[in-house]
């Protein structure tokens, strides 16, 4: 499986989409500055104890209070809060957790409003960023993570990851781990970090301790709410859980973010710094790779996917409902169980992609046609396991009842990608009437003019449909050249396949729309 990772970089935004054999299976975006996203530390302090709750709610400068439970305060929590004591002091001459005497753990059943009081200082980690009306989710198990290794302050316990499957291996790692690791930390292995040698995960764990013993100095200093640790941009962050050798191409329109890119593979994996690159073409890079066209076919409440076959796709405010339909797909010769059958098959590949790529969470309930055989639900459930192994977020799969529905619980860390696909005519506005065509010719003469003449516009980009491009620009006597013979100024024209048909818009030289 080859994959490719193209990047819109965007002063407000960095939209990040990856490919998997030249189909779109996740769609991320960063904005610029975002905050409280999953994986940053946050020195905040406690609001309000709900005992009825067994939670607290925590101020860590996000508009809603952050949502603390007492199981995500972790086992170690009263070392974590002697650790901010001593950290936060002005006397504090600590540099390393080594020092730091461990309390026992707190009691699995115990209550909140014993261990947290009203205007408390606490250290905090975001696990789920904020969603709709409810703020971030918080956790006091605090983990870094890198590429091959997870670091837990405060714990002595070295875990593996249960994909990597041989004996052998996973007593290799523990015992490679053991004999490098600190005291008072504990460590996650990785998956990725299966046959890797001793000198790579040491440099991987010295950074990590090193990023985590900086805390000492900020918290010395910091005062609630603030952050503490932020999580590498979403970019590299991406990078850091997907990247693999079949990685094909890294393609980014943005020379920075590419740089920061490519120094990033060449730590990891020196000979694959040559697969980023940087996009030049004057084409919007999404467009240019196919990846708009894409997003308008597979966002949306109807997909289709395979020969007539399409799903509807609901959201409600409990769960999420896909629909499976065959549409007007028979094949001749097969009867309607063997066809529903193909159809359900079918259906899971594209539900499984549609799930990553709109990064759908909570409950989701899937109606497949009816299928009245029990081992052909067995056949779909096998399908839909193994085709969901490839996706990262943790998930859980029902098998099929006897009506044919599925459920499967999906963890949800981020709000959902959605994306509008249904325009509203650029034309009309939304009203159904347009001016008559016969005067849009005429319309775009005066706006051309007013910002030739009026505006004294030096250069002129005019973007619009492919149809309207070739009528403004074909032939020698074209409207194009009627501007340039009259106003004395270039209008370049460019075309846009994205664009309804008499959708247009104005740019100055600098690229920056102006607007009429």
């Amino acid at each position: 499986m080859s994959s490719d990772l193209i990047i819109d970089v965007t002063p407000s935004e960095i939209v990040i989409a990856l490919q998997e054999n030249k189909k779109l299976v996740e769609l991320t975006r960063e904005r610029s500055g975002a905050k409280f996203a999953v994986g940053d530390i946050y020195l905040g302090k406690v609001k309000k104890i709900m005992p009825s709750l067994n939670a607290s709610f925590i101020d860590v400068g996000y508009e809603k209070d952050a949502f603390l439970h007492y199981l995500d305060m972790g086992p170690q929590f009263a070392t974590l809060n002697k650790f901010v004591r001593i950290a936060s002091s002005r006397k504090n001459k600590v540099s390393s957790l080594s020092r730091i005497h461990s309390e026992p753990d707190i009691d699995k059943e115990g209550k909140v409003n014993n261990l947290l009081k009203v205007g408390q200082k606490i250290l905090v980690q975001v696990a789920k960023e904020p969603i709709s009306t409810k703020g971030p989710r918080l956790t006091s198990e605090i983990s870094i993570a890198g590429r091959y290794l997870v670091l837990m302050p405060f714990s002595d316990k070295i875990s593996v990851s249960q994909k990597i499957k041989t004996t052998e291996e996973k007593n290799r790692l523990k015992k490679l781990v053991q004999s490098i690791k600190p005291k008072k930390y504990g460590v996650i292995i990785r998956t990725v970090a299966e046959g890797k040698k001793v000198a790579e995960l040491d440099q991987e764990l010295r950074r990590l301790v090193d990023k985590w013993e900086t805390t000492f100095n900020k918290l010395r200093r910091a005062q609630p709410p603030s952050l503490i640790i932020g999580e590498m941009d979403r970019t590299t962050a991406l990078l850091r859980d997907i990247y693999h050798s079949n990685f094909n191409s890294i393609i980014v329109n943005d020379q920075s973010v590419a740089n920061e890119i490519s120094d990033y593979i060449g730590s990891i994996q020196p000979d694959k710094k040559k697969i980023v690159k940087f996009y030049k073409g004057r084409q919007p890079i999404f467009e240019h790779y196919g990846i708009e066209k894409q997003i308008k076919a597979s966002f949306g409440k109807t997909v289709s996917f395979k020969d007539g076959a399409y799903l509807i796709v609901e959201h409600t405010e409990a769960f999420h409902v896909i629909d499976v339909n065959s549409g007007n797909r028979a094949k001749v010769g097969l009867d309607q169980e063997t066809n529903a059958l193909d159809v359900n098959l079918a259906a899971c590949n594209e539900i499984a992609r549609q799930l990553r790529l709109r990064d759908m969470g909570g409950i989701i309930v899937i109606d497949f046609i009816d299928m009245h055989q029990a081992s052909n639900r067995q056949k779909v459930y096998e399908h839909m396991k193994e085709i969901m192994a490839g996706d990262r977020t943790k998930h859980n799969i029902l098998p099929l009842s006897k009506f044919c529905l599925m459920q499967i619980t999906r963890q949800r860390v981020r709000p959902e990608e959605n994306i509008e696909t249904a325009e509203n005519c650029p034309t009309c506005k939304g009203s159904g009437k347009i001016v008559p065509t016969i005067l849009f010719a005429d319309e775009l003469d005066g706006k051309v003019k007013y910002v030739l003449k009026d505006l004294n516009k030096k250069k002129l980009n005019l973007k619009v449909h492919p149809y309207i491009a070739a009528y403004l620009t074909k032939g020698f006597k074209s409207i194009r050249n009627q501007w340039f013979l009259k106003y004395i100024r270039w209008v370049n024209v460019e075309s846009n396949s994205t664009y309804s048909y008499l959708e247009y818009h104005f740019f100055d030289e600098n690229m920056e729309e102006i607007i009429l």
